[in-house]
């Protein structure tokens, strides 16, 4: 699937392209395969969407603390749009799986990292990484629905049709292009990028593991 032109001096298609291997790695995990064969455990599934619910959560209050935060008016503005977007979905899946909160959610080690990642760059980086770091799951995923071979049929078909669409280039290009202009901007941002692509992978590939 085609998310805009593709320019090789362009931050947002560089980092992508940086990290092919890694997202053609994550739709290899037995995981994405036994979900596009059909034949991943129910249980299984549920303690991957619950984990993934934690996540999302988790990621709109540190959304939240971002807006509040002093940084340029178009990092604001993005901010408080990703805010809103987040806590639409996060209320919604809430409510779907007839859970209050989760504050009961045991986080997995992986998922553990990954959310520990965000918080330092939330931390000690500044806001325009905290946005770079949004970037892989909103790619990755559309990415990878889009590529799951699943009939009409499948069990987990509405997944991939969940996650499909999606245009996060209307949000990130110009943002990442106008704030990441210097090489030393563009390597951070890179790091920053690649360790979220790997967090994502290895969420996808300890989420069968940890339920064996």
């Amino acid at each position: 699937m085609s998310t805009g032109p593709t320019c090789l001096n362009d931050v947002y298609d560089r980092l992508w392209i940086q990290n092919q291997d890694i997202a053609q790695q994550t739709l290899k995990v037995p995981f994405l395969q036994h979900m596009q064969s059909g034949d991943l455990k129910a249980d299984v599934y549920v303690r991957f969407m619950i984990q993934d619910i934690n996540y999302l959560v988790k990621v709109t209050e540190m959304l939240k603390k971002m807006c509040e935060r002093n940084m340029s008016p178009d990092i604001y503005l993005f901010m408080v749009d990703r805010y809103k977007s987040y806590k639409k979905y996060a209320d919604a899946t809430l409510a779907e799986f007839n859970l209050s909160g989760v504050s009961e959610i045991k986080p997995i080690p992986t998922m553990e990292k990954y959310l520990s990642n965000y918080k330092t760059i939330m931390n000690e980086e500044e806001p325009i990484f905290f946005a770079v770091a949004l970037l892989p799951c909103e790619r990755l995923w559309i990415w990878l629905a889009n590529r799951l071979q699943e009939k009409e049929s499948n069990a987990y078909f509405t997944w991939k049709m969940d996650n499909m669409q999606g245009h996060p280039e209307e949000h990130f290009r110009k943002l990442l292009d106008d704030h990441l202009k210097t090489t030393e901007q563009f390597q951070k941002a890179s790091k920053v990028f690649c360790q979220q692509m790997q967090n994502e992978h290895n969420f996808f590939g300890d989420s069968l593991q940890q339920n064996k």
